[in-house]
C-alpha cells in the first residue's frame, strides 16, 4: 500500500452529461458521459491552486478498462463496476438507466470503482489505468492492440473446466460456495429493504392525511383552531421527509450491492484457478498416456485395448527401424510434455500464492467495508424514529396548548 496510486493522485467523477450521438452501427442514441477528474497530491500539499487534468469516459470505456484487469490479473479480485440498470427497486424509485436519480448513484458508484483500483497495490501499477486517466483520445484503440481478448478464456471452456477436473483444491472449492451463500444472501438483504422501502414510503406519506385532515378541522375550530393547524403542519413535514429518508437509504443499498457484485469477482478467481488445475490435469494425462505407449513399442506388449494394438495384429508387426522411429519422436514429446507439465505446475502455484495473497486482503477490505455500512443504516434508522418520535411530541404540545 506504500505506493498506493492515492498517495499521489486525487481522483473523482466531478459530473455526469447526458449526451447523443451515434453508435457502432451508425444510429443515434442517448448515452451518459462522466467527467473523470485527477489532481496532484503533492500540487495540492504545497498550496497550489492549479485546476485539475479532466476527461470525458462512457460507461463502456469502464467496461473495457474492467474486462482488461480481468484477463491481464486473473489472481486478483478485480473491483466490480456499478449495476449498468437499476435492481432491487421498490415502486417509486426509477428503473430508467436515465433518471438523474440513478445516474447521480452511478457516478458514485464509478468513482469508487476507480478509488478501489487506484488504492490495490498491483493493480494500481497498470500502466493503462493510468492511460484510463489521463488519455482521452486513442484510449480505446491502445487498449484493444494489446489483444487481449484474445487471452480471455471462454465461458464453455470454463464450464467444462468446473465439471471434469478431478482434483479441485479444496479452498477454493470452499470459496466458491461462500460467494454463492454471500450473493444469496445479500441479494435476499437487497429484496426485504426494497419492500420496507415500499411499506414505510406508504406509511409516511399517509401521514400527509392527518395534516390535511387537522388542517380542515382547524377551520370550523376557534378556540383550537391553531393548534390543530400547527399539528398538520407537523405532520405535512414528517410526510415530505421520507423522500430523502429512502433516498440516504439507496446510498446504503449501493454498498451492499457492491458486494453482491464482488461474489462473482471471487467466482471468476475460482474458475481460473479450476481451469488451471484441468489444464494441469489434462497435461499429466496426456505425459502419461506418451510414456505408456514409448514403453509398449519399446516392449513389444500392448497393456490395454488399443486401435494400434489391433492393427499390428491385423496387418503385422512394425519394423524395428519404424519401431525406433516411433520411440524417439515419442521420447521428444514426452521431453516437452515434462517441460508443460513443470510450467503448468509453476504457473499454478504462482496463481494460487498470488490469489490467496489477493482474498485475504480482500477479506479484510469486506468486514472493515459491511461493518460500517450495516451500523451506519442502523445509525440512520435510528436518527428517523427519534424524527418521528419528535414530530408526535411536537403535536402532543400543540394539542396541549388547544
Amino acid at each position: 500500500m506504500e505506493d498506493c496510486l492515492l498517495k499521489k493522485i486525487e481522483i473523482s467523477i466531478a459530473e455526469a452529461e447526458k449526451r447523443t450521438g451515434r453508435n457502432a452501427m451508425n444510429m443515434q442514441e442517448t448515452y451518459t458521459a462522466y467527467l473523470v477528474e485527477t489532481r496532484s497530491v503533492e500540487s495540492m500539499d504545497e498550496g497550489q491552486c492549479s485546476p485539475p487534468d479532466s476527461l470525458w469516459r462512457r460507461y463502456s470505456e469502464f467496461e473495457l478498462l474492467r474486462n482488461y484487469l480481468l484477463v491481464n490479473y486473473p489472481h486478483i479480485i478485480v473491483p466490480p463496476l456499478p449495476e449498468k440498470r437499476a435492481e432491487f427497486v421498490w415502486h417509486k424509485l426509477s428503473a430508467d438507466n436515465m433518471d438523474p436519480d440513478f445516474v447521480e448513484r452511478r457516478r458514485i458508484g464509478l468513482e469508487n470503482f476507480l478509488l478501489r483500483v487506484a488504492s490495490h497495490p498491483i493493480l494500481c501499477q497498470e500502466k493503462m489505468f493510468n492511460a484510463f486517466l489521463t488519455q482521452e483520445t486513442g484510449w480505446k484503440e491502445m487498449v484493444n492492440e494489446t489483444g487481449f481478448q484474445l487471452k480471455a478464456d471462454s465461458r464453455l471452456k470454463a464450464l467444462n473446466a468446473t465439471f471434469r477436473v478431478k482434483n479441485p483444491d479444496k479452498r477454493f472449492t470452499e470459496l466458491k460456495h461462500y460467494s454463492d451463500e454471500l450473493q444469496s444472501v445479500i441479494s435476499h438483504l437487497l429484496r426485504v429493504r426494497a419492500r420496507v422501502a415500499d411499506r414505510l414510503y406508504g406509511v409516511y406519506k399517509v401521514h400527509g392525511n392527518y395534516g390535511r385532515v387537522f388542517s380542515e378541522w382547524s377551520a370550523i375550530e376557534r378556540e383550537m383552531g391553531d393548534g390543530l393547524q400547527s399539528a398538520g403542519h407537523h405532520m405535512d413535514v414528517y410526510a415530505a421527509s421520507i423522500d430523502d429518508i429512502l433516498e440516504e437509504e439507496e446510498h446504503y443499498a449501493d454498498q451492499l450491492k457492491e458486494y453482491l457484485f464482488y461474489a462473482e469477482a471471487l467466482r471468476t478467481v475460482c474458475r481460473k484457478h479450476e481451469l488451471l488445475q484441468y489444464e494441469f490435469e489434462m497435461a499429466a494425462q496426456d505425459l502419461l498416456s506418451k510414456k505408456q505407449q514409448c514403453e509398449e513399442l519399446a516392449t513389444g506388449t500392448v497393456r490395454t485395448f488399443s486401435l494400434k494394438g489391433m492393427t499390428s495384429k491385423l496387418f503385422g508387426q512394425e519394423t524395428p527401424d519404424q519401431r525406433e522411429a516411433k520411440i524417439k519422436v515419442l521420447e521428444e514429446q514426452i521431453h516437452d510434455g515434462e517441460e508443460q507439465l513443470k510450467a503448468k505446475n509453476l504457473e499454478s502455484r504462482d496463481f494460487m500464492k498470488g490469489a490467496w495473497a489477493d482474498i485475504e486482503r480482500f477479506k479484510e477490505q469486506k468486514n472493515h467495508d459491511l461493518k460500517e455500512a450495516l451500523i451506519s443504516y442502523a445509525v440512520m434508522q435510528i436518527s428517523m424514529c427519534k424524527k418521528g418520535i419528535q414530530v408526535w411530541t411536537n403535536a402532543k404540545e400543540c394539542f396541549s396548548k388547544m
